[in-house]
């Protein structure tokens, strides 16, 4: 062994400040004490037998080579008929849409494409946690604003609204690019048409793209809709359109996703993605391609998940939680400070560990979605899983009144 190597000092991280994400902690905590993992946001039920048969048929079918770095015609142009049909703006499958590795590596190579170092990339947290880590690889720098903590009588967080003044305040001429989510991740809020109407009034006569993370996009409830930052036609000129096959039919484990952006991004979005995928599975493709064609599999999502929500909030209101408002996404965010147990002055994370390893039932903390983290009493519990799951769940959190 040369010597030289073995001996040379650690490279130095690009991402010094990242650490194991809560997920994988909190996932690897409920493994290890055998509780109900309602934190990491993934279904515990399988998808649709159909869908496995169209992959099965596609592999079958010999399509197990690489695709087009883009991604195959055939999926491309459903999901330009999808985003039309839903919120009347067309892209051209050709030119404007590509397969990704899921969203997550769509939002990443959004990022590299379009920032520079020193850029300026405005953020709105609590947020997803790849943001920050895709920013600073780009050599970008992240400026953060929070959402607005509405309080109740008693001073306990009760929702969260955007904070227009502080975004109005963040966004200036090294603004390269504003990033949101909607539905949000872990809120679960959404944006309006007013909305996307201001957002419009701050970036007109910037030069700043937009990147909306659209992955729940299917979840909205309550006979509500969701709103596309493709509704938006002046936004769309200027934004990258991020969804997740994975969400949407019950295969977060398949990394499936897209991007829709106007030609001349979605050109610079495809230097970078052919560089760091080059492109993504292809039986998966002709498979999603084919399920896709039958839009009752998206257009049912509401109400599936609005069930699930409805039964998981009756049963925590036999609880001391307070329950925030869950219009969207398949998360359920609860206030645990009333709970009238010393657990209850706990912080978010040391909550959420005790919860896991005491009570059996696993969630995550709302502070870990803050580079720096903000304590508000508020954890984030998962409802994607089967009844039977959930009920279990609520028999184990319910025992948190009978101590009291």
């Amino acid at each position: 062994m040369d010597q030289n190597i073995a001996l040379s000092p650690a490279f130095p991280s690009r991402l010094p400040k990242v650490s194991t994400t809560v997920f994988t902690i909190m996932s690897a905590l409920a493994a290890k004490h055998q509780a109900i993992n309602l934190g990491q946001g993934f279904p515990d039920f399988p998808c649709d037998r159909k869908l496995i048969s169209e992959v099965h048929a596609a592999m079958l079918a010999d399509h197990n080579q690489y695709p087009p770095m883009m991604g195959i015609a055939e999926l491309r142009q459903g999901v330009s008929q999808k985003i039309s049909a839903l919120y009347g703006h067309d892209y051209d499958p050709d030119t404007e849409i590509t397969i990704t590795a899921g969203g997550t590596q769509g939002i990443m190579t959004a990022i590299l494409c379009c920032v520079s170092p020193g850029d300026e990339v405005v953020i709105i947290e609590p947020a997803y946690d790849s943001y920050r880590p895709s920013i600073d690889l780009a050599g970008g720098k992240t400026v953060a604003v929070s959402l607005t903590a509405n309080l109740d009588d008693q001073g306990m967080v009760s929702s969260y609204s955007i904070p227009w003044d502080d975004l109005a305040k963040a966004i200036n001429t090294k603004t390269r690019l504003v990033m949101i989510n909607t539905p949000h991740n872990p809120i679960g809020m959404v944006w309006q048409k007013p909305d996307l109407e201001r957002l419009a009034n701050l970036v007109r006569d910037t030069n700043a793209l937009i990147l909306s993370d659209e992955v729940y996009e299917h979840m909205v409830f309550d006979g509500h809709q969701h709103i596309s930052i493709a509704s938006h036609p002046e936004l769309a000129a200027r934004s990258f359109l991020v969804s997740s096959f994975g969400k949407t039919y019950h295969v977060t484990g398949w990394k499936m996703g897209y991007v829709a952006a106007p030609a001349a991004m979605m050109a610079e979005f495809r230097k970078v993605h052919q560089f760091n995928v080059f492109t993504v599975n292809t039986p998966m493709q002709y498979g999603l391609a084919e399920y896709l064609k039958n839009p009752d599999h998206y257009l049912g999502l509401p109400t599936f998940y609005q069930a699930k929500r409805d039964y998981f909030r009756k049963g925590l209101q036999h609880t001391q939680f307070k329950l925030l408002p869950a219009p969207a996404s398949y998360f359920q965010c609860v206030n645990y400070t009333e709970l009238g147990i010393p657990q209850a002055k706990f912080s978010e994370a040391n909550f959420c560990s005790w919860l896991t390893t005491e009570i059996g039932v696993a969630a995550i903390p709302i502070s870990a979605f803050y580079a720096k983290p903000v304590e508000s009493g508020v954890i984030r519990f998962c409802f994607a899983k089967e009844e039977k799951t959930l009920s279990t769940a609520l028999e184990r959190l319910q025992t948190l009144q009978m101590r009291n």
